[in-house]
């Protein structure tokens, strides 16, 4: 009996845990996008957008914006997501603040929308024809938050980080009627026209399309120089004080030459007129952006003073008045897009930012912003990070360019195994080998300023945007000169090689080897950049202040435990400098000492010994010929 009754009771509680419960499972809902997808149709009616760029102690931009509507119903309005030369969905949508519209003088509610926290929806109440916005973008006060854009001494206004427009239409469509308030006494530069005063101190400009708008950003400031370079290129310089402005006249004829040297090599132009806007900041943060017809350019405080130190940041206005053809006005067919809600396809970026590149050294040299020597030595340097990329080994030069959408420029821990947007450096190497073939197979009858003016100088005059791809890529350069240029073009941008493509430097009559000392160009970049490089001895960058600042991979360095970041507190027993540094690595090489250092990591400190006994090493390019070598016609300026 008293075992009958145990096995009842055992059943009873055995019961549920013998059955199986089977786990939730949801099911997926469709994903509905209410936004509208941008038509090649008119807006209906011009919108108004004012700026007040004031506040410039709090680094406050006041906008107010006049949408016209066609009537009742709604309406999603968009803040730009993907920015032209950004690559990427950069809009900074977290500084606009303060958001409120209305209609008729009544307070109309929004609603953001729940896929894409960049667009806006707005009921339109009857009767309203125009809507009222009136927010704020809150600019940056420290470099941890982004880009300083305003100070009490200058500001750069880019429309597009303080305005909406309206879904469903192409921006070029849009009409806007643009105006600002700057501070009393300040100068501007903007490619907009048609500058007039209105009340309120207000600067109002000609009514252009939204896509306009967004490619004409604006400097200004307290100290301002104007330069005209040529018949339509003007150079508009701002600086923090009077003093950054004083170039001599050697320096702005270099800037003038830059301007006819570009035209020459396009052959045509893509612009009524072409401004580059410069600021020589230490307070603004710096900036290399292009636009059609302008191009925003921002470097460290001595560009003039400090010009025969070396070349510092001269490539920059090359690089970027370049792409007014190549990346304005002739552009990849995946990065053209109709508005700024439409994601970019960066596959090629290698001609887009590759060619600009390449064409920017060439061009600093040819005007004499770079010497030759100082050209070849930033060769070397760039070539030579290439050539001991550990990382080409398993990603190649395709992939880069998604680069600014997998990374956002972000930090990275290891940069030599993650790689980056090399695409600018190895793609400029992958053009001067074609360059160097084309000047090599046909004798110098041909090379790549052939290209340049057949590839992105047609149609003089036309302000408009015309799309690439690789088979006009490949047809452009066999009708220069016929050779398996897509066979080429594919090795160099899927091979996982362990080297860099070096073979432009070899037709052009140099070769990479190094050197104990480094060039002047490399002694002025560490100079002024404060640190010192030794990635090519030990594998390791270090700035003055002892933190290290790159570590190759698998490099001496990296096996010895060090990581970007940690600081090198002493070496051998002896406090840390820069010039101590190099010196124990110097005499390491003869056995004289080894490379003991003292580091520390947060609240830790290590002492690590570096395994590295080949001296001081910096790289140089080493003409392998007699006579002029390719690469040294290539910087000739064009007569």
């Amino acid at each position: 009996m008293m075992r009958a009754a145990l096995a009842t009771l055992l059943l009873v509680f055995a019961g549920p845990a013998t059955a199986q419960i089977e786990n939730s499972r949801p099911e997926s809902n469709p994903i509905v996008d209410t936004v509208p997808v941008a038509r090649d149709i008119a807006y209906p009616g011009t919108m108004t957008l004012h700026v007040d760029a004031t506040d410039t102690e709090r680094g406050v931009f006041r906008v107010e914006q006049t949408i016209p509507v066609a009537g009742a119903g709604r309406i999603t309005l968009l803040y730009p997501e993907w920015l032209p030369g950004n690559h990427a969905p950069r809009g900074p949508i977290a500084s606009l603040a303060g958001l409120t519209i209305e209609g008729n003088g009544q307070p109309i509610d929004w609603s953001r929308d729940s896929l894409n926290v960049y667009a806006f929806h707005v009921d339109v109440p009857e009767g309203v024809s125009a809507l009222n916005l009136s927010y704020q973008f809150l600019s940056p006060t420290a470099r941890n938050q982004g880009r300083i854009v305003m100070t009490p001494e200058m500001l750069n206004l880019q429309w597009e980080k303080m305005s909406l427009y309206p879904a469903g239409y192409y921006v070029r469509n849009i009409m806007v009627s643009p105006s600002v308030t700057l501070p009393p006494g300040w100068h501007s530069a903007v490619a907009l026209r048609g500058q007039r005063n209105g009340e309120d101190g207000r600067i109002i400009y000609d009514t252009v399309s939204y896509e306009t708008l967004v490619d004409s950003p604006m400097f200004a400031g307290a100290h301002f120089r104007q330069e005209q370079l040529s018949d339509d290129i003007w150079l508009n310089i701002f600086a923090d004080r009077a003093s950054e402005l004083a170039a001599t006249d050697e320096q702005i004829a270099a800037h003038r030459a830059l301007a006819e040297q570009s035209v020459r090599l396009f052959g045509a132009q893509h612009f009524d007129r072409y401004d580059f806007l410069f600021a020589i900041s230490d307070a603004m943060s710096g900036i290399g952006l292009e636009h059609h017809r302008s191009s925003e350019n921002g470097v460290p405080t001595g560009y003039f003073l400090d010009w025969d130190d070396g070349p510092g940041r001269r490539s920059l206005l090359p690089h970027e008045v370049v792409h007014s053809w190549n990346g304005k006005h002739r552009r990849p067919e995946g990065i053209w897009t109709p508005d700024y809600r439409t994601p970019m396809q960066d596959d090629y970026l290698w001609v887009y930012e590759g060619q600009t590149t390449f064409w920017g050294y060439v061009l600093a040299a040819r005007s004499g912003l770079y010497s030759s020597e100082q050209y070849l030595d930033t060769l070397a340097m760039q070539a030579a990070a290439l050539d001991q990329l550990p990382a080409r080994r398993w990603r190649d030069l395709a992939d880069t360019t998604h680069d600014p959408i997998i990374a956002a420029r972000r930090p990275k821990p290891w940069r030599s195994w993650q790689r980056s947007e090399d695409y600018y450096r190895e793609g400029a190497l992958v053009w001067l080998e074609i360059d160097q073939i084309l000047r090599s197979e046909t004798r110098d009858r041909r090379s790549l300023d052939d290209f340049a003016r057949t590839f992105f100088g047609q149609r003089d005059g036309d302000w408009g945007q015309v799309t690439y791809n690789m088979d006009e890529i490949v047809s452009t350069l066999n009708a220069l000169h016929v050779y398996d240029w897509e066979s080429l073009i594919r090795q160099r941008l899927d091979e996982n090689a362990a080297g860099a493509p070096l073979r432009g430097l070899e037709l052009g009559g140099y070769q990479l080897v190094y050197r104990p000392e480094p060039s002047a160009t490399q002694r002025h970049a560490q100079t002024s950049g404060e640190y010192v490089d030794l990635s090519f001895s030990g594998g390791m960058t270090v700035r003055d202040n002892g933190t290290i600042s790159n570590v190759i991979w698998d490099s001496p360095a990296f096996n010895a435990g060090l990581t970007v970041g940690a600081e090198i507190v002493a070496i051998n027993s002896y406090a840390y400098s820069s010039s101590l540094l190099a010196n124990t690595i110097a005499t390491a090489a003869d056995g004289q000492n080894a490379i003991e250092l003292l580091v520390k990591n947060g609240d830790r400190y290590r002492r690590i010994e570096i395994d590295w006994r080949g001296g001081l090493r910096y790289p140089h390019l080493e003409r392998t010929g007699s006579g002029t070598a390719g690469i040294d016609r290539l910087l000739e300026p064009l007569g």
